[in-house]
């Protein structure tokens, strides 16, 4: 079995100081990295966050928790991505998605398109990321983008690139991360506005979406790590954790054809509700279940005992 690596985020706004002791703080817990959400909402940006990031920290790995494919266009993020991991020492994570907060792509005027056009938009970029990150000039024909004989500079520490970490819900895009990336994130499918899908996210929803992984990887699905992080509610550590499910399934009720149960969504990859021994338990059986070895669980400080314990075994 993989190793576990344990990812927290950090996405409060406070000054560099700050910042750097919540990076030295989060490597001598065992955090394998820390990662900053990319919207438009109070939180520092995720190029120059990462930056400071890797500067105070030696092991840390660093990611955006996800870059949102339709913001920037994938020839400026290849040169933000490889500037990081050049400043890094070679310690990036490329992890990006097609974008679903439909409420920031309103608030700046910018179209909200179909899913599967944001979708072949990702697909599109990831190529785009791969090429600018290869050796010498490189073109590109899309429908989306058009490169033309760019040696895009500098070049990755990483060869032939970082990892990449490509999630999802759906199936399209979980089959493009079985195609290209090191990575796969476990989502649930979001449905009408920016909800989530309540049936995607149990176990047998996750166990399916890995089977769409398999098939789709062929023989390089043993060289995948699989991700989850925390989804829906917040983390809770709590003694009281079936009073809070049963809450939080009623309050799902409805959302889907078939309602999930209390016991359903403690057991879920996605919400993490409970003691410290009841997660440091589920943790070890996903693992063992559905090969989840990456974690990445909020913030820090609720989940640090469990890293202490897990991180790196």
């Amino acid at each position: 079995m993989r190793p576990f690596h344990f990812l927290a985020d950090v996405r409060e706004i406070v000054d560099g100081r700050e910042l750097a002791a919540r990076a030295r703080r989060a490597e001598h817990t065992g955090y394998h990295g820390l990662v900053v959400p990319d919207h438009l909402i109070p939180q520092l940006a995720p190029i120059p966050t990462l930056a400071t990031i890797a500067a105070a920290t030696d092991r840390l790995r660093i990611a955006g928790f996800v870059f949102n494919n339709d913001l920037r266009h994938p020839a400026v993020l290849a040169q933000d991505l490889a500037s990081l991991d050049v400043l890094s020492g070679g310690r990036l994570d490329v992890a990006i998605g097609a974008g679903w907060n439909k409420d920031e792509y309103d608030a700046i005027g910018l179209a909200f398109e179909p899913t599967r056009v944001r979708q072949a938009r990702l697909e599109e970029t990831v190529a785009v990321l791969k090429g600018a990150f290869g050796d010498g000039p490189f073109s590109f024909q899309g429908e989306h983008y058009t490169i033309t004989d760019l040696d895009a500079q500098p070049k990755p520490v990483q060869r032939p690139h970082p990892p990449f970490l490509i999630g999802g819900g759906g199936r399209r895009t979980l089959e493009l991360a079985a195609r290209e990336a090191q990575i796969v994130g476990l989502a649930p499918r979001i449905v009408s506005g920016q909800r989530s899908d309540p049936s995607s996210l149990t176990v047998a929803a996750t166990a399916e979406k890995i089977a769409w992984v398999r098939a789709a990887a062929g023989p390089r699905f043993a060289d995948l790590e699989f991700n989850v992080y925390p989804s829906t509610v917040p983390v809770s550590v709590t003694d009281h954790a079936l009073a809070e499910a049963r809450e939080l399934a009623a309050a799902l009720a409805g959302r889907s054809a078939v309602d999930v149960t209390a016991e359903e969504l403690l057991e879920s990859p996605q919400i993490f509700v409970g003691s410290i021994a009841s997660l440091t338990d589920k943790f070890v059986r996903l693992r063992e279940q559905l090969g989840i070895s990456s974690v990445m669980v909020g913030e820090l400080g609720p989940l640090d005992p469990i890293v202490e314990r897990l991180g790196g075994t």
